[in-house]
C-alpha cells in the first residue's frame, strides 16, 4: 500500500513558492533547510506538502513505516488554520492526511501524514520521545519571530540531527538571518523571492500621543477606527487593521462599528476581532474570507495576522505601528506584556499583507518620523522573558541552564540564574540543577511551570485533583477580577455568572484529567470558607515568593516574600486578610498602588501556618550587625523571605564586630577612617607607583579599598571590642598587607619618604597631589638648600620627575620648577636681585651652579679661623 501523496499542482496553484519546488525538493533531500520567502508566498501550505510526498516516496522505496511530518505554528490559531487550508486543498477531512494539536485539542488519524501543533506542544513531545520514532520531517514556520520556544526547538532539533541525520529539519520565514540559523542547522538556504503586486504606502499621523505610562490611549484608539472606516469606505475593500494587544482590538472594533453604523450605508461593512482570547469559531471565522454576496469586512487584528496566517480578500492595511514584547522587571520579580513601537520589519510585513492578491494600499497610523526611528528588527524574546518554564524544559532535556547547547541567541546568564533560583524554591530541581520526581511531572505537562506545580501538588495537598484544578484553571485563564478576589471569582464562575464559564469549566476538565482525576465537570462542594482558603493554598504553590503580609492594621498595602511591595484595591474583600497568596501584580502609580508602585491584581486569603508551611524554602534565619551611633548592634530576625516574622536585639559577639564595621564603612564611605599623616603619605605613595606601574601594586582609591576592605582591614575590624572608635585602626600597617611580595622591598626606592638635597638635608615629599591623572609628588625647600643641583629627581623608576617648589629663607614661595637647569640659568637670576636685599643674611651668589647648598645663614656657614 503506498502512503498518501499530495496533489502539488493544485496545493501550489497561484503560490509563488510553488515555482520553488524542484529547488526546494533537492534541499529537502540534504536534511537541513532553511526557507526565506515573503508572507502570503505560500510555504505554511506548501512546503508541509513537499516534504511529505518526498517522505512518502523514500518510505515506499525502502519499505519502511510511514513518517509524519510535524509543522510548528506560534499560534494555535494559525495552527488550526494552517491544518484546515492544507486539508481543504486536499479534499480530505482534518483527522486524515492532515491533522493538528494545541493545548486542549487534538485532531489526528492513523492515517495522518502532516500534523500541525504550537512549538510547545511539539517541545514536550520531544521530551517524552527524544528521538521522535514515526516522524520523518519537522517544518519550524516563523522562526523570524524569535520566540523562546521556536529558538528553543531550534537548538534541540540541531542535537537530535546529530543522532538522526535522516530527520528532515526545516526553517521557515519571512524575514531571517538565514545564514545564522543554516549555519546552526548545519543546512542549505533556499530565499523565494516572491514579487508582491503594486503597493501604495501613506502616513496618517495622530494629533494625540500614541503611548503614555497607562499604554495605548484612548485618543489614538480613536484614531485607528476614524481612519480604518474612512479608508475602508473609500477603497470598498476588505481591510486589516494591526494592533498590538486583544484590549485595543475589541475596543477599535467597537469604534469602528459606531463609526459605520453612523453612516448611510451602514450594512455594507462588517467590523470582526481576531485575537487569541477569542473562541476558535470566532477566530476561524475571521480567518476565512467572505463568501460571494457577504458584506465587506474590517477585521481587526493582534499581530497573528502579521505573518502566522493570510486572512484572504485583504487589499487594505491600517497599521498601528504598535507591538506587544515580554518584559521582566528583575527588581519587582513581575514579568509582562509591554507595548512598544514595532520594529520596521514588522510593519514592513503588514504592509505587504494588501498586496499579496492584488494592488493594494497599506495606511500607518503613525507619522514617517515614527516609522524611522522604529527598532530594524524583532527583539530575540529570549533576552527578556522569564526563562522558568525553558529553564526546567532544558534541565528535563539534560542540558541545565543550555550548558552546551547551541542556541540562535544565547539567554542572559542573570535570567538562567534567576529562574533555577525559582525552580529550586518550587522543589522542581535539585541542588545539582536536575529536575525531581516532580519536576520531571511538571516538565511533561502542556501548562506552565507554576501552574504544573500548583496543579499536581494542590491535588495532592488537598488530596482531590479536581479542586486544584478549578483554581488553576480560574488564575491562568485570564478571567477579570476588579476587585483581585479569587475566590469571589471562582464563586462567579462555579455558578455560570462570570463571563467564560463554559471555557473556564472545559479547562477544569482538562487539568483535572492531566493531573489523574477524572473530574466529570462536577464543581467541589466544600464550605465557602474552606475553597477560599484552599484557593490561597493553589496560589501559594505556584507561587511562594508571592507570599504577602498585611503591613499595617488598616493598611491596603502589602509585603510580598519577594520584596515587593503591593496595595489591594480599594473596597477588595481581601482587605481583612493579613496573609495573601498573590497571582498577579501590575506596576501602577498613583491612588490605586497607595504609594507601593504596584497594585494586586488577582489573590487569595491564606492563613499564617499555611504560609509558613507551603513558603518553607523562603524560611531564613538571620543574625544582622550594624554600626550605629558608633557602637555595633546586633538583631536576630526570622523571615518568610523579605517579610520579617519577628525580630529581637541579643548581645554582640566578637565575630560580629568585624562584618559590622565592614558593612558600615561600604555604607558610609573610606572617609569615616580616621588617616594620620604617616597613614596618608604612605596611602599616596601607593596610588603614584600604582598609577604609573599597575599591577601587582594596589589600587588604594575609595573604591577600591572598600571592595577590599577585608583583605587589608578585616583582622584589624574583628579585633576592635563592640563599640571602640575606629581611630583606634593603625591604618598604615594596615595598607602594609595590601603590598605585593616581593615588590614590597622596593617601596622606599620607588616613592621614598624624604629627599636627600645638596645641603645634606633630606626633605619630606609631598605625595598629596598624586591622586589625580598626572599629579606631581612636591618637595618644598629654601633655594639654599639646593645650590649646585642640576638634575631635577624623579621617581618610580625615572617616570615622575619630583616638583619643587622653592623657598625664600622665611619659607615663602619664590618658585615652582621641575627643570633646575633651566631655572639657573634664568629665572635664578630674577629672584636674586629681588631676594639679596630682603634676606641679606643668606647666600645669593651670582653663580649657584658652584655655590655651596647650605640651610644656614652666610654667618653660620662661614668657618671658624
Amino acid at each position: 500500500m503506498t502512503t498518501h501523496r499530495f496533489d502539488l499542482a493544485t496545493i501550489g496553484a497561484g503560490l509563488p513558492v510553488s515555482g520553488a519546488g524542484a529547488e526546494l525538493e533537492r534541499a529537502i533531500r540534504t536534511g537541513a533547510v532553511v526557507v526565506t520567502a515573503p508572507p502570503g508566498s505560500g510555504k505554511t501550505t506548501f512546503v508541509p506538502a513537499l516534504v511529505a510526498n518526498v517522505l512518502a516516496e523514500r518510505d515506499d522505496a525502502g519499505g519502511g513505516s510511514p513518517q509524519q511530518t510535524l509543522v510548528s505554528q506560534p499560534r494555535r490559531v494559525a495552527v488550526r488554520a494552517a491544518a484546515r487550508r492544507l486539508a481543504q486543498l486536499d479534499g480530505s477531512a482534518l483527522g486524515g492526511p492532515v491533522g493538528f494539536t494545541v493545548r486542549g485539542e487534538r485532531v489526528v488519524g492513523r492515517d495522518t501524514r502532516v500534523e500541525v501543533l504550537t512549538p510547545g506542544v511539539l517541545l514536550r513531545r520531544l521530551l517524552g520521545d527524544p528521538g521522535l520514532d514515526g516522524v520523518g520531517a519537522v517544518v519550524l514556520d516563523e522562526v523570524h519571530e524569535r520566540s523562546v520556544d521556536g529558538d528553543v526547538l531550534l537548538g534541540l532539533l540541531a542535537e537530535v540531527r546529530e543522532l538522526r541525520p535522516d530527520l528532515v529539519v526545516i526553517a521557515m520565514s519571512a524575514t531571517l538571518d538565514a545564514a545564522a540559523t543554516a549555519e546552526l542547522l548545519g543546512g542549505v538556504v533556499v530565499n523565494i523571492p516572491a514579487a508582491l503586486h503594486p503597493l501604495e504606502v501613506s502616513y496618517a499621523a495622530p494629533a494625540i500621543a500614541r503611548l503614555d505610562d497607562r499604554g495605548v490611549t484612548r485618543g489614538f484608539l480613536a484614531h485607528v477606527a476614524s481612519v480604518a472606516a474612512a479608508e475602508q469606505h473609500r477603497a470598498g475593500v476588505d481591510a486589516l487593521v494591526f494592533l498590538p494587544g486583544a484590549r485595543e482590538v475589541d475596543e477599535v472594533v467597537r469604534l469602528t462599528r459606531e463609526i459605520i453604523s453612523r453612516g448611510a450605508d451602514s450594512g455594507s461593512t462588517e467590523v470582526l476581532p481576531l485575537h487569541g482570547r477569542l473562541p476558535a469559531r470566532e477566530q476561524d471565522r475571521a480567518v476565512s474570507g467572505r463568501g460571494p454576496g457577504e458584506p465587506a469586512r474590517i477585521i481587526v487584528s493582534t499581530s497573528l495576522a502579521e505573518s502566522s496566517l493570510t486572512v484572504p480578500g485583504v487589499r487594505l492595511v491600517i497599521d498601528a505601528g504598535l507591538s506587544r514584547e515580554v518584559r521582566r522587571d528583575r527588581a519587582r520579580d513581575m514579568t509582562g506584556l509591554v507595548t512598544v513601537s514595532a520594529a520596521r520589519a514588522s510593519a514592513e510585513q503588514r504592509a505587504g499583507r494588501a498586496a499579496r492578491e492584488g494592488a493594494g494600499r497599506a495606511v500607518r497610523a503613525y507619522s514617517e518620523t515614527d516609522f524611522a526611528r522604529m527598532p530594524p528588527a524583532v527583539t530575540p524574546e529570549i533576552l527578556s522573558a522569564d526563562l522558568t518554564d525553558t529553564a526546567l524544559l532544558l534541565a528535563a532535556w539534560g542540558t541545565p541552564g543550555a550548558v552546551g547547547l547551541r542556541l540562535p541567541t544565547a539567554p542572559p546568564a542573570s535570567a538562567i540564574a534567576q529562574a533555577a533560583e525559582t525552580l529550586a524554591t518550587l522543589e522542581l530541581t535539585d541542588a545539582a540543577g536536575r529536575p525531581t520526581a516532580l519536576g520531571n511531572r511538571v516538565a511533561r505537562l502542556p501548562v506552565g511551570v507554576r501552574e504544573a506545580r500548583a496543579l499536581l501538588a494542590g491535588a495532592d495537598e488537598l488530596g482531590d485533583a479536581l479542586p486544584a484544578a478549578e483554581v488553576v484553571a480560574a488564575f491562568s485563564g485570564d478571567f477579570r477580577a476588579p476587585d483581585a478576589d479569587l475566590a469571589r471569582l471562582l464563586r462567579e464562575l462555579r455558578t455560570g455568572r462570570a463571563p467564560g464559564a463554559d471555557r473556564w469549566r472545559r479547562d477544569v476538565k482538562r487539568l483535572a484529567r492531566l493531573a489523574g482525576s477524572d473530574a466529570g465537570g462536577r464543581p467541589t462542594d466544600s464550605a465557602p470558607s474552606d475553597r477560599a482558603l484552599s484557593a490561597g493554598r493553589i496560589v501559594a504553590l505556584a507561587r511562594p515568593e508571592w507570599l504577602a503580609r498585611r503591613t499595617g492594621e488598616h493598611s491596603r498595602s502589602y509585603l510580598l516574600a519577594s520584596g515587593t511591595r503591593a496595595a489591594l484595591p480599594e473596597g477588595s474583600p481581601l482587605l481583612s486578610a493579613e496573609w495573601l497568596a498573590v497571582r498577579e501584580v501590575q506596576r501602577a502609580d498613583g491612588r490605586a498602588a497607595d504609594g507601593t508602585g504596584a497594585v494586586v491584581r488577582l489573590a487569595a486569603a491564606i492563613s499564617e501556618s499555611d504560609a509558613l508551611r507551603i513558603g518553607a524554602a523562603l524560611l531564613v534565619s538571620e543574625r544582622t550587625a550594624t554600626v550605629t551611633d558608633g557602637r555595633v548592634r546586633v538583631r536576630e530576625a526570622e523571615r518568610l523571605g523579605a517579610i520579617e516574622l519577628k525580630s529581637s536585639p541579643v548581645q554582640p559577639l566578637p565575630e560580629d564586630t568585624g562584618p559590622a564595621y565592614a558593612a558600615h564603612l561600604r555604607s558610609v564611605g573610606i572617609e569615616a577612617l580616621r588617616w594620620s599623616e604617616g597613614a596618608a603619605t604612605l596611602r599616596n605613595r601607593l596610588s603614584l607607583i600604582h598609577r604609573e606601574l599597575g599591577a601587582p601594586w594596589p589600587a588604594v582609591d575609595d573604591p577600591a579599598l572598600l571592595s577590599s576592605i577585608e583583605n587589608w582591614l578585616g583582622s584589624d575590624l574583628e579585633r576592635l571590642r563592640p563599640g571602640a572608635p575606629l581611630h583606634q585602626l593603625d591604618l598604615a600597617s594596615a595598607l602594609r598587607r595590601l603590598l605585593p611580595w616581593p615588590e614590597a622591598s622596593r617601596l622606599d626606592a620607588l616613592a621614598p619618604e624624604r629627599l636627600a638635597v645638596p645641603s645634606g638635608s633630606h626633605v619630606s615629599i609631598d605625595y598629596r597631589a598624586v591622586t589625580g591623572a598626572e599629579g606631581r609628588p612636591v618637595v618644598a625647600v629654601k633655594l639654599q638648600e639646593i645650590f649646585g643641583l642640576s638634575e631635577t629627581p624623579r621617581l618610580v623608576e625615572g617616570r615622575v620627575p619630583v616638583l619643587f617648589h622653592l623657598l625664600s629663607p622665611a619659607r615663602k614661595p619664590l618658585a615652582v620648577t621641575d627643570d633646575l637647569a633651566s631655572f639657573w640659568n634664568g629665572p635664578y637670576q630674577d629672584v636674586r636681585r629681588e631676594m639679596r636685599g630682603r634676606y641679606p643674611k643668606h647666600p645669593w651668589p651670582e653663580d649657584p651652579w658652584t655655590a655651596e647648598a647650605t640651610a644656614r645663614t652666610k654667618r653660620a656657614s662661614t668657618p671658624r679661623l
